[in-house]
């Protein structure tokens, strides 16, 4: 089976605004797009694939409307539709299984105005096996930054982790962009526990350690990319970096360890942070 980027819509700008970017990231892979509108009150308990005369007209036509947009604007991709007949959630996480990438809409009909993203987006982010990209509304992250086309990516360079790292390597390589790797770091409790001001020079000490680390995080992958420029970024603070070097990013890739524990699968601190404030759109990769 050929991967699909698979995007849900349900009729929102949001999920609009996630089809178009969707679409553009089909054609760089040169795989179909796939538009996926979760409809749980057809459900009978059983998540499965309605047939096209079974769908109410309101499915009907959110699909409908999109496909039809998505294939004027780019006539030469392929574009399939389906309900679920599931909740939102579970619906698109069972239909993404087989897809290489979930694009969801920062908020769908259901949001709160003014919150940056709704649950649907929250809870797929944290439980998905596959990548997932949260879009922002139209006009956010065109990645047009004054030095050209740029994808950022997290890393913690104490722990890096592979699965992340390739899939923004291989985001910027797509694009034919710069890759910004940015590692975030906190000064040591000590000096919390000391209080007053902390020498500069100890400051310059601890970050070149950091800036090292970093290096040697990315140098199997640069290894592997050796035509992408990266870029390599150390900065006090991870998710306050990372939010502050969004802005004008064409993607921030970062990463969420799979858990497998009763409460149920979360996000981490520096994620949720970037997800909610981010000025671009987020790719969520799960690793471990």
């Amino acid at each position: 089976m050929t991967p699909t980027v698979l995007v849900g819509v349900d009729g929102s700008p949001q999920s609009t605004a996630a089809a178009h970017w969707a679409a553009e990231e089909a054609l760089l892979r040169g795989v179909p797009l796939r538009l996926v509108h979760a409809w749980p009150w057809l459900t009978d308990g059983v998540a499965s694939f309605a047939e096209p005369d079974d769908l109410p007209a309101a499915a009907q036509r959110v699909l409908g409307a999109a496909a039809d947009e998505i294939r004027e604007r780019h006539p030469g991709l392929v574009v399939h539709t389906d309900a679920v007949l599931d909740a939102p959630v579970d619906g698109l996480l069972s239909a993404a299984a087989d897809a290489a990438l979930l694009v969801l809409g920062s908020r769908g009909l259901g949001g709160f105005t003014g919150l940056l993203l709704g649950s649907v987006g929250m809870a797929a982010a944290a439980r998905s096996d596959v990548p997932v990209v949260v879009v922002r509304e139209p006009g956010a992250g065109d990645g047009a930054g004054d030095g050209g086309p740029e994808v950022l990516v997290g890393v913690d360079a104490h722990a890096p982790e592979e699965e992340v790292l390739a899939f923004a390597f291989q985001e910027a390589a797509l694009r034919g962009a710069r890759l910004r790797a940015v590692h975030g770091w906190d000064l040591p409790p000590v000096f919390g526990y000391a209080g007053g001001a902390v020498p500069a020079g100890e400051i310059a000490q601890l970050e070149a350690l950091e800036t090292k680390l970093l290096s040697l995080a990315l140098a199997g992958q640069r290894e592997r990319h050796p035509d992408t420029v990266v870029v390599e970024d150390v900065r006090l603070g991870a998710a306050r970096g990372l939010v502050e070097a969004s802005a004008g990013a064409a993607l921030v890739v970062v990463g969420r360890r799979h858990r497998s524990v009763e409460f149920g699968p979360r996000l981490g601190r520096v994620t949720h942070a970037v997800l909610h404030h981010a000025q671009a759109p987020v790719a969520v990769v799960p690793h471990g």
